[in-house]
């Protein structure tokens, strides 16, 4: 799948529309479909993937998160993944991975593999193994239109607590983890990572790590911000956005 960082700038816009809410509908953010190859309707391939999407919208929910794969032969075979928001309901789960796997069908009919993120959820196919693997492929920048009034220490700040986040998201089951910090007497800032549950503590860190290392490209001195990939994300915001 290809890789593009313009698309930070594709969805600016929409993101701006997305922080006049916090706990709103779920938003579908960005998707990619795959270069990698097409396949035709009714082949063996997309019988597959339509059982793999039946399986995995029946697997994520209960946990919020789904792994699996369909097919006998290789090169029929499809490989799937769905990963829910941690702090989201196993009903709102629900929703969001089968209005994801229905929409990313419609968007890449024909791709062997693609990939939607929506608020509460990412959807991901592709017609070769990719468990347990990084994903350095997939990837965008989302950030509040806002910027702070002192930069620097910003920035300090929010590296700190999402690089904090980042080691509790790599040692923690469910790989996600939420946290707070005070900025000056009146502002408080909050921060979540997650990673998908097929890799490892180390490469989750090293994902995550990864991640907030593009802070300056994507979110410098904004009041919110995200980076959003294929095998992991962050976000931070002046503003609480998760449920407890």
């Amino acid at each position: 799948m290809s890789s593009s960082k313009l698309s930070s700038i594709v969805i600016l816009l929409s993101f701006a529309l997305l922080l006049r809410t916090s706990f709103g509908a779920d938003t579908t953010l960005f998707h990619f479909c795959s270069s990698s190859g097409n396949f035709t309707a009714h082949s063996p391939f997309e019988l597959n993937l339509k059982r793999l999407i039946t399986l995995l919208n029946y697997k994520t929910p209960p946990t919020g998160f789904g792994l699996g794969s369909v097919g006998r032969l290789q090169s029929q075979t499809a490989y799937g993944l769905s990963l829910c928001r941690g702090d989201v309901s196993a009903s709102d789960c629900r929703t969001c991975v089968s209005e994801a796997s229905s929409e990313i069908r419609k968007l890449c009919p024909y791709n062997k593999g693609a990939i939607i993120w929506h608020d509460k959820c990412m959807y991901k196919y592709l017609d070769a193994d990719f468990f347990g693997q990084v994903d350095e492929t997939n990837k965008f920048y989302m950030w509040n239109l806002q910027t702070v009034s002192d930069p620097a220490t910003f920035n300090y700040k929010t590296k700190e607590l999402l690089s904090q986040l980042a080691y509790q998201a790599s040692v923690k089951p469910k790989m996600f983890a939420t946290g707070e910090v005070k900025i000056g007497e009146s502002k408080t800032l909050y921060g979540l990572t997650q990673c998908t549950r097929d890799l490892s503590g180390n490469d989750c860190k090293k994902c995550l790590d990864d991640a907030i290392s593009e802070l300056p490209n994507c979110c410098d001195g904004k009041q919110g911000g995200r980076v959003v990939g294929g095998s992991c994300n962050f976000r931070y915001e002046i503003y609480p956005f998760v449920k407890q």
